[in-house]
């Protein structure tokens, strides 16, 4: 009786929580996004900006997530040869990213990496132009490297685990039996970490297709990506409310069918491995 009752006082409150701040709010998105008809989506459909918006954010959300999961692989296999308190010790550094909001992250690239940041002073001393270099963090290239800035450590997050738990004695056998680097990485740990890259990869992509602050800092509204593009149809007088309730919905979708895919692509991966 004690533990049903635990397990009801348990219950409650989170789903009441839920309901509160996830189901509601979607409701009112879904329910704004068709207080027209649905004649909002026609209006995405026909606006220019809207399809500039979801290309930039489709690029901007395969390259940061392909470079964040890749140099996260890189880094696990580095933490794997450590010892465990060197190990816990760089996790720990690697981890602290994801404590910084969007801005933090913004406004400490254009300190270092702007018009009068530290790195463009110093390249500017050695010959480089300081308007080119600095105005590199500005343009979409730019942003996707800041984006990676708090997307390796996620992906570090996913993938070590399943790292350090490789048994390394595989690789070791294949290089006995004539196998060159290159060739056992490629045949015996890549299919195995595989899965785990996909699932980094697809976390990487649902984070950098909804992320705002960072751009918002860094750009604007000057590139087109769906946030800001959002973000204009609210901030701009006679906003659009159920054309950006539109739109979250489309971003809400292109996150979760990211998700879904690599749901479904990751049992695969895994047997084919």
């Amino acid at each position: 009786m004690r533990a049903s009752l635990l397990k009801w006082a348990l219950a409650v409150p989170a789903g009441a929580f839920l309901i509160v701040f996830l189901v509601w709010p979607l409701f009112g998105v879904v329910t704004e996004a068709f207080s027209d008809g649905g004649s909002a989506f026609g209006r995405l459909a026909d606006d220019p900006v809207f399809w500039r918006g979801l290309v930039g954010s489709a690029v901007l959300g395969t390259l940061a997530p392909f470079v964040s999961t890749v140099v996260g692989l890189g880094v696990s296999l580095h933490l794997a040869r450590l010892s465990p308190a060197r190990r816990t010790m760089l996790l720990t550094v690697i981890a602290v990213p994801l404590s910084f909001s969007g801005l933090v992250v913004a406004y400490g690239f254009i300190l270092v990496f702007g018009r009068s940041g530290f790195v463009t002073m110093l390249l500017a001393d050695l010959g480089a132009d300081p308007a080119v270099v600095g105005g590199l963090i500005y343009t979409p290239a730019g942003l996707a490297i800041a984006y990676c800035y708090y997307l390796i450590p996620r992906a570090v997050l996913v993938i070590f685990p399943v790292v350090a738990n490789f048994e390394t004695e595989q690789v070791h056998a294949a290089r006995a039996l004539g196998a060159s680097p290159l060739r056992a990485f490629r045949d015996i740990l890549l299919p195995q970490v595989a899965p785990a890259c996909l699932v980094a990869f697809a976390l990487c992509a649902a984070v950098a297709l909804g992320a705002y602050g960072t751009a918002l800092a860094l750009s604007g509204t000057q590139i087109a990506i769906l946030p800001m593009v959002l973000y204009s149809k609210i901030s701009d007088s006679g906003a659009d409310l159920p054309a950006a309730a539109a739109m979250s919905i489309v971003l809400i979708a292109l996150a979760c069918t990211v998700m879904a895919i690599a749901e479904l692509v990751r049992p695969r991966v895994r047997r084919t491995a």
